[in-house]
């Protein structure tokens, strides 16, 4: 969410992911770029797909990548080293862009809409891509974590497109990295930088959490927790000056008291982005073992 502190963070998250996957070469992973896997008012809605070289007729486990930047901004490709090397394990990866917020229009929900809808076309062209529909995870970062948050969930939302009505959006396991769970909560009091995320939520609501509570409460993932939600992997900073901690603590909460597996990672270190070695390694071990556990490979 913050551009200040996205760009190194991805530089380490780049150096880390090819220091975690030793002797793995571009050659390894086929890669499919700016897929079109919707298109809403004539904006075409584009993913990055990478699937190892050697796939060949195997049914692979899928995950899918969401960026983050405060629903206004990023894109797909800060995850396409990420989902590169995950390929190279053996996963077939998606790394998706959504509608962005702006001055006009793309207010909630279409973020929510659009992230439902990748996961339906992937489970729609499962055959295609040699995907196990059974077997995909979610993986997002800031407001990415948000909305992967709500693929593990929350049933799809809008089912009104015939082509996709068979298939449901709801993912097998969530890794959720700093994501904001409560979007009526007052950020300003809590971290240092509160009062930007505040008009950011502003924005995408379409007013405060006072002036459209309703949206507000829709728009939290943590109001959406129960004993069918996936199980959940939370990372986050305890530095962190856009998101409170509090936040992915009272996620965790939520769902080990509605009896679904969820463990958080409070790395006492760090602010919104993981800028130290050892912590990314972390993060890059507990997610590949967490979808190893969930998903199978």
């Amino acid at each position: 969410m913050n551009d200040r502190t996205r760009p190194l963070a991805l530089s380490l998250l780049c150096l880390v992911t090819l220091v975690l996957f030793p002797g793995c070469h571009a050659k390894d992973v086929n890669r499919q770029l700016n897929v079109v896997y919707g298109e809403v008012a004539g904006q075409k809605l584009l993913l990055d797909l990478f699937h190892p070289a050697s796939q060949g007729t195997a049914i692979l486990p899928a995950i899918v990548f969401v960026h983050g930047g405060g629903w206004k901004g990023g894109d797909k490709q800060g995850f396409d080293q990420l989902a590169e090397g995950m390929a190279r394990l053996g996963y077939v990866t998606f790394s998706i862009n959504y509608r962005l917020v702006t001055s006009t229009g793309n207010r909630w929900p279409a973020q929510l809409d659009d992230t439902q809808r990748a996961v339906r076309w992937v489970r729609a062209n499962s055959g295609k891509y040699g995907v196990d529909p059974t077997k995909i995870g979610a993986l997002g970062a800031s407001a990415g974590g948000h909305l992967a948050a709500f693929l593990g969930t929350t049933d799809t939302r809008d089912n009104s497109d015939a082509a996709l009505a068979s298939c449901s959006s709801r993912v097998a396991c969530v890794v959720d990295l700093s994501g904001p769970t409560d979007l009526a909560d007052d950020f300003a009091p809590k971290v240092k930088s509160g009062a930007l995320v505040n008009d950011m939520i502003r924005n995408l609501l379409g007013g405060s959490p006072a002036e459209v509570p309703a949206v507000a409460k829709d728009a939290s993932p943590l109001n959406r927790v129960d004993a069918r939600s996936a199980p959940f992997l939370i990372l986050h900073g305890r530095l962190d000056e856009l998101v409170p901690p509090d936040h992915s603590e009272r996620l965790n909460a939520a769902l080990q008291k509605a009896g679904v597996e969820s463990k958080l990672i409070m790395f006492d270190d760090e602010g919104h982005a993981f800028l130290k070695k050892q912590n990314l390694e972390r993060f890059v071990t507990e997610t590949r073992e967490f979808f190893k556990r969930h998903l199978g490979k």
